[in-house]
């Protein structure tokens, strides 16, 4: 008790004391003395030179700034909203510009002249559809009876391919541009073609014969058991494999196709085996993966040997069926003409052989036009078509490829010259495909020819002329310098003949 009232009695002692530390520090420091307080346990330190020692800032200060993570979700909140409030102003104005847009009357006045002259061609339209359907204008009619030919894009054949799916594209002759004929000119072209043409067998006849030649010899070589081991033997589980091969060729529209059926390329009798699949009775999308294969794995003269046999044959049954080609007949036609030779040997010049119509020589002429070929191909093409039997088809051929302006070498176009030449004495009126393939040979290799050459077409032409694309042809002849450079006294005669 006593200790508790001795320590409460020298309470107000500490606390005057520690009044009077207080006004001396503070007068100290009024007159910039330096001074030190006291600790607790009454330990004065020393002053010393230099700067003073202060005390930690993070133990007198507040923090700077929130915690990371607190100031990240303040700014992302903040960023929200003002691009919120932004989008809403935009969103404001455009309505406001919207509804502040006008058209001036220039723009005005367009769009009602438009308009006018759409609501006229619908009123003719009803006028016509009320007239009687003896007093409507015919339609202009070309080779094929119908009023134009639609043409078929290929830019990309596998998205075209992809985009097809299921369903059949068909082709039915190319542009107007390839081949455009009226009646009367059809009437000449007809006086070209053979009285009697030759009989032409199917695909299906074709097999059947060889599949009836198949069974026949078989039966022999059943009577013979020691024939049995010669490679002409067909094997009859081979025979039956590739017969199921065939069943499903016939109803094939996409995907994987059997390994039986993709190793026959590599067969010795590939073509007796292939007769077995029935090749008439496959679908067209399974011709085109045949064609593929075949193609591809072969050598230009038995790639030639399956296009002759079984594509050439195909793409004409079904031109002749439907009057039309099948998106993927063509697709394979363009396929194979990445062997040229094969090509022209398999399917150009047997179809010109053949009595071609013009119809086929439009859609394969069309594929012609449209894949780049060799030029040695072409020229080897060109002069046998120059050689050959004159027929329309003769003629578009040679207008597709001489429109391809490849540098031909001079003995082909020697034999062109002579082939248009040979037509001079002939009494027959000649068709507009002549004189169209004459204008474009003089047209692309008018420098390439000899001065008697030029000569002997400028006669040409006086014998055989079209009012429309002679003229063409003698001028194209009259403003060149042929190949050996000299001048051509007919050339002058026939550019006065043309200013008068």
């Amino acid at each position: 008790m006593r200790h508790h009232l001795i320590s409460t009695h020298t309470l107000p002692a500490a606390r005057s004391s520690n009044r009077i530390a207080n006004h001396t520090i503070a007068d100290h420091h009024g007159h910039g003395e330096p001074s030190t307080p006291r600790t607790a346990n009454k330990t004065h330190q020393q002053p010393t030179m230099g700067k003073e020692k202060s005390l930690p800032k993070f133990a007198a200060k507040k923090q700077r700034h929130d915690p990371l993570h607190k100031q990240i979700l303040r700014d992302t909140v903040v960023e929200g909203k003002v691009k919120a409030a932004a989008k809403g102003k935009r969103k404001n104005d455009d309505d406001m510009d919207d509804d502040e847009t006008f058209l001036d009357a220039k723009t005005s006045k367009k769009i009602l002249d438009i308009a006018q002259e759409q609501q006229r061609e619908l009123e003719e339209d009803e006028m016509q559809a009320q007239r009687p359907s003896a007093d409507r204008a015919p339609l202009k009619t070309s080779v094929f009876g119908t009023a134009a030919m639609a043409s078929d894009s290929d830019d990309d054949d596998q998205d075209a391919m992809s985009q097809m799916g299921d369903t059949e594209a068909n082709w039915d002759g190319g542009n107007d541009d390839i081949l455009d004929v009226d009646a009367s000119e059809l009437a000449v072209l007809e006086k070209f073609f053979p009285q009697q043409p030759k009989t032409r067998q199917t695909l299906a006849d074709i097999i059947a014969e060889k599949i009836a030649a198949f069974e026949a010899d078989a039966e022999q070589r059943a009577a013979r058991p020691a024939a049995v081991d010669s490679p002409d033997f067909m094997n009859p589980k081979v025979m039956s494999v590739y017969s199921k091969v065939g069943k499903l060729l016939s109803r094939y529209k996409s995907g994987k196709l059997p390994k039986a059926f993709k190793i026959i390329p590599s067969l010795s009798n590939w073509e007796e085996v292939l007769y077995i699949t029935r090749p008439d009775q496959w679908t067209p999308h399974a011709m085109y993966e045949a064609t593929k294969i075949f193609v591809s794995s072969f050598n230009p003269k038995m790639a030639q040997r399956f296009l002759n046999l079984f594509l050439l044959e195909r793409v004409r049954e079904d031109i002749q069926s439907t009057k039309k080609l099948n998106y993927h007949l063509y697709m394979a036609l363009k396929k194979s003409l990445y062997k040229p030779a094969a090509f022209f040997k398999g399917i150009l010049l047997p179809l010109c052989d053949d009595n071609c119509s013009l119809r086929e020589a439009a859609i394969v002429g069309s594929v012609v036009s449209k894949i780049s070929v060799p030029v040695l191909h072409s020229s080897a093409a060109l002069m046998k078509l120059a050689e050959m039997e004159y027929s329309g088809a003769t003629s578009l051929f040679l207008r597709i490829l001489l429109d391809k302006k490849y540098a031909l070498p001079y003995k082909v176009v020697d034999a062109i010259v002579f082939h248009f030449l040979r037509f001079k004495t002939d009494a027959r009126d000649l068709p507009v495909l002549w004189h169209q393939a004459l204008l474009v040979f003089v047209q692309r290799y008018k420098i390439d020819i000899t001065t008697e050459q030029k000569d002997a077409l400028l006669d040409l032409i006086k014998f055989k002329g079209h009012y429309a694309i002679t003229p063409e042809i003698r001028r194209e002849l009259a403003n060149s310098t042929p190949r050996g450079g000299g001048v051509s006294a007919l050339a002058s005669m026939d550019v006065e003949m043309v200013d008068v």
